[in-house]
């Protein structure tokens, strides 16, 4: 039996010599360098006992050793389980007795902290630190580069990716082989993607965003990676020149927009600009093009499935869409009470089937069972549409949902006319308890500098445009929405914070 990502992954592989990473100001790692570096951290995990269908929990910053590390894991038959570099101890500690790991690589000031939570599922301890420098790293040094790679079929968990747990804990999604390499290989295709392109890569690589749809999608087209280890406006002009795709976050793109350096002269080089991960205003959209002549590319995409939708590389990319389901990708909108599909162009319940679609939640057979309908589709918890010429509309949560004296109000459709108004930002629309509504409408919204807009021109305006049980109650003014680590806004945050704002 083969590998079934590695071996993909070696399909493509170029020539052993060709640059697979572009370093900040340290040269370049060839992929023979690459195709070295995983055997001997493959070699590594064996020796310290991980055995395939192990799983190796790694919390370490973004660095060229920590990519080699995943994808020894994968050549060893292990199960990456990567975690966000921002979580505390005590948050590491439930992901660990969850997981239940044989091995915690971490940064070795967090090394004694996690010691005795790793020793509750008898996991071993390892280090590496931002440099590439630590314990493990010493380990992987010493051994021989040579590595037979593990059999692992299609059907095989590869990873582990726990969700981001805006209700309750986080539930750890199930990624086979072929959830991992079926996607990349369809992005490959869609997005034009060749052994000619660089991608500037300045996303983290504990989300499937930067190390899923950027990193498996660079190495099965045997391209080459400018890898800098985290966002910076200035380093990513500095480079821009070198590169030929930017994938982003939408904080990628509000912040390059107010860039000088950003004109058509010094992106008329570049192919394609995509993001995700949260949804790029249609503002943001359009300052993008007008400064540069490039159209942004925006798809969409979770944790559980990967990329399911995304806008054309050839034809109209329509801002606040994510396109047309990719190839394999079956979509449809249905009615979350029932299930039944709705006709085109009603909101209601994005669900989807497809090889990207995840093997389900890490022992909760029941959490899965109820997230999957009888015949195999996956209810993705977003709220949606299909207009007319087929673009799926992304409108938010169903948590999100704001049921309002008995009327359903979608956040989205307030959000947008609230984000078109001069002086506005953006905003965010959430339900918080109402004595006599249930939950009353509540508009969040950052301003511009120096703007004139107030609350009582918000709600004039709103008024003459939706209907009255979909009006705000309160408009409330912030200098930023709170954020995650991946530009998503969190409207749970919000409510916690807003909640007792209509108590009597």
């Amino acid at each position: 039996m083969a590998n079934h990502l590695f071996d993909l992954i070696r399909k493509a592989m170029p020539e052993a010599s060709k640059p697979f990473l572009h370093l900040q100001d340290v040269g370049t790692m060839s992929y023979r360098d690459f195709i070295a570096g995983t055997g001997r951290y493959a070699n590594t995990l064996r020796a310290l006992g991980v055995k395939p269908g192990d799983r190796v929990a790694i919390q370490v910053e973004k660095s060229p050793q920590t990519l080699l590390l995943i994808i020894g894991c994968v050549r060893a038959g292990a199960v990456m389980l990567p975690l966000n570099t921002a979580y505390t101890t005590n948050e590491l500690a439930y992901f660990i007795g969850d997981a239940e790991p044989a091995l915690v690589v971490c940064d070795p000031a967090k090394e004694e902290a996690l010691k005795p939570v790793a020793a509750q599922v008898g996991a071993k301890v390892e280090t590496l630190d931002a440099t590439g420098q630590g314990s493990l790293r010493q380990k992987a040094d010493d051994v021989s580069p040579d590595c037979t790679d593990e059999p692992r079929a299609a059907d095989d968990l590869a990873a582990i990716l726990y969700t981001s747990g805006t209700t309750g804990r986080s539930k750890g999604a199930m990624l086979t082989h072929d959830n991992l390499a079926s996607n990349a290989l369809v992005l490959v295709k869609e997005w034009r993607f060749t052994d000619k392109d660089v991608l500037l890569h300045a996303l983290p690589i504990y989300h499937t965003h930067g190390l899923f749809v950027a990193t498996n999608t660079i190495l099965m087209a045997g391209a080459s990676m400018i890898f800098l280890p985290k966002f910076d406006g200035e380093e990513v002009m500095r480079w821009l020149p070198k590169a030929t795709s930017l994938m982003g976050v939408p904080t990628f793109y509000t912040r390059l927009v107010q860039h000088p350096g950003l004109t058509k002269n010094a992106t008329q080089h570049m192919r394609l600009f995509v993001s995700g991960s949260a949804p790029l205003l249609a503002e943001t959209h359009r300052e993008f093009f007008t400064k540069t002549g490039h159209a942004i590319l925006e798809r969409y995409g979770m944790t559980e499935t990967n990329m399911n939708t995304s806008n054309p590389y050839v034809g109209d990319r329509v801002a606040g869409t994510v396109g047309f389901p990719l190839p394999g990708v079956a979509l449809r909108v249905t009615d979350p009470e029932t299930g039944k599909a709705l006709p085109q162009g009603e909101i209601g319940m994005i669900e989807v089937k497809g090889p990207n679609v995840f093997k389900g939640y890490w022992r909760l057979p029941e959490k899965t069972a109820q997230e999957f309908r009888a015949d195999g589709f996956f209810i993705t918890g977003d709220l949606g549409r299909i207009d007319e010429r087929g673009y799926v509309h992304i409108v938010g949560r169903g948590k999100d949902l704001v049921i309002t004296g008995g009327f359903n109000v979608y956040p989205k459709e307030i959000e947008t006319e609230i984000d078109g108004m001069p002086g506005v930002i953006e905003s965010a629309v959430i339900g918080i308890p109402h004595p006599d509504f249930g939950e009353g409408v509540t508009a969040v919204v950052v301003r511009q500098k120096g703007a004139v807009i107030d609350e009582t021109s918000i709600a004039d305006e709103l008024a003459s445009k939706l209907a009255k049980f979909k009006l705000p109650k309160k408009i409330i003014f912030v200098d930023d929405l709170p954020r995650n680590t991946m530009g998503k806004v969190q409207k749970n945050v919000m409510r916690e914070t807003y909640k007792d704002l209509y108590r009597i």
